[in-house]
């Protein structure tokens, strides 16, 4: 079996799996990066986004082979203690109900303020609009990353 070098939230790994293995049951099942989610396995919710080179990325799309020298930040890379800016602005809103959803809308607002500090609100709905939330939180999701765009342009 082929192994893979992966730099993942700025620690080095290596893996041994099939090229064609989705990131993300490495990132679940080997490295053991659980908050990274499996929502629909076809890109169709975003529960699995991870930020790959500055962009957003379904995991459950991109293959390990795919993901050698380049650099993946999962939820759990943004911060140890919730001090990112964005995952402040998820606690200042109070977005999360079953929660189940949110690392994939973290790890998309995260990867769009990243590259736009200050998006207009429709940047924001359509940025944010592939990724699915069953319990709803969408007007909070949107207010939890003005309170990040505040705290980032402070």
């Amino acid at each position: 079996m082929p192994s893979f070098n992966l730099n993942v939230n700025n620690k080095q790994y290596t893996v041994e799996a099939e090229s064609d293995m989705p990131l993300l049951w490495v990132l679940r099942d080997m490295l053991d990066l659980t908050g990274t989610k499996y929502g629909c396995g076809v890109a169709s919710c975003g529960a699995c986004t991870v930020i790959i080179d500055g962009n957003a990325v379904y995991a459950c799309q991109r293959t390990v082979g795919t993901c050698v020298n380049k650099k993946i930040t999962t939820i759990e890379g943004l911060s140890e203690d919730g001090s990112h800016p964005v995952q402040k602005g998820w606690q200042k809103a109070g977005v999360p109900q079953c929660g189940y959803c949110q690392p994939g809308q973290i790890m998309t607002a995260v990867a769009l303020l990243g590259k736009n500090k200050n998006p207009s609100a429709d940047t924001i709905k359509s940025e944010m609009s592939n990724n699915l939330c069953r319990c709803g939180t969408y007007h909070r999701i949107e207010k939890a990353i003005q309170y990040a765009i505040e705290e980032i342009n402070k």
